[in-house]
């Protein structure tokens, strides 16, 4: 929508009465916020997105996953994108970093303070999460999930209901974490017998137990479905990786 349509548009909905001065003043964060992103984040493809829990500490297994495949995945051309925070976060931009890629932090406005971990090379700060959730779709070519809660629940299954619902492409959505996310599995397992998700949707999750599949699921989807939708092609980061 242009600049003019969108004030006509506005102009109509105050004339009758339907747009508060606080909701006019929300439709401007929010357009702001979307072309902020967008300028922002227009030259990071391709990348992947890892979600994971902030809590884990270094010492966390999923920690040492993350950053173990976040480099071996910028080593072969791909940037990460998280959310910026500590965690499985950091791990994976520290990961990104040291595979020489561009280590992305997309960080959410709380009331508890916030900072970026230092391995974000390039961070933007939202305030809707919904703004937050489309570039991370928008931008991705894959969704790498690691041991988390609430938020990495949300984001696995906000993935998965787009993708099945052909509202973007069968990219992969990748589970990690070995034994964590039996239980998960085994949910979604009742699902596709009570026909409540096809077989096809059972297939989406894809169960990843070393960083050398993950590679090959990725390298397949960017020769294939990434290279029919015109997705830049993978740089040569060979020369220039840090083991």
């Amino acid at each position: 929508m242009g600049e003019l349509e969108r004030e006509s548009a506005v102009g109509v909905l105050k004339e009758l009465g339907w747009l508060p001065r606080d909701d006019e003043q929300r439709m401007r964060r929010i357009e702001a916020e979307l072309s902020g992103g967008f300028s922002r984040l227009y030259d990071v493809e391709p990348a992947v997105a890892f979600f994971g829990s902030a809590r884990a500490s270094p010492s966390h297994p999923a920690y040492a996953q993350a950053r173990e495949v976040a480099r071996a995945v910028a080593g072969i051309g791909f940037n990460v994108l998280t959310g910026g925070d500590p965690g499985v976060m950091e791990a994976a931009n520290r990961g990104c970093q040291e595979g020489g890629g561009l280590s992305v932090g997309l960080d959410i406005r709380l009331p508890e303070e916030q900072r970026l971990n230092p391995y974000v090379g390039r961070g933007v700060e939202f305030r809707y999460f919904f703004v937050r959730k489309l570039m991370f779709v928008k931008y991705s070519c894959a969704f790498l999930i690691f041991p988390g809660g609430f938020g990495t629940l949300d984001e696995t299954f906000e993935a998965l209901t787009l993708v099945q619902t052909h509202r973007v492409p069968h990219f992969p959505v990748l589970l990690f974490g070995h034994g964590f996310w039996d239980d998960l599995e085994r949910l979604l397992d009742r699902l596709r017998a009570a026909d409540m998700i096809s077989s096809d949707d059972r297939a989406r999750l894809v169960r990843v137990d070393s960083t050398r599949e993950a590679i090959e699921i990725l390298e397949r989807c960017h020769e294939g479905l990434c290279r029919d939708l015109g997705k830049p092609p993978l740089p040569d980061r060979s020369a220039g990786l840090r083991r």
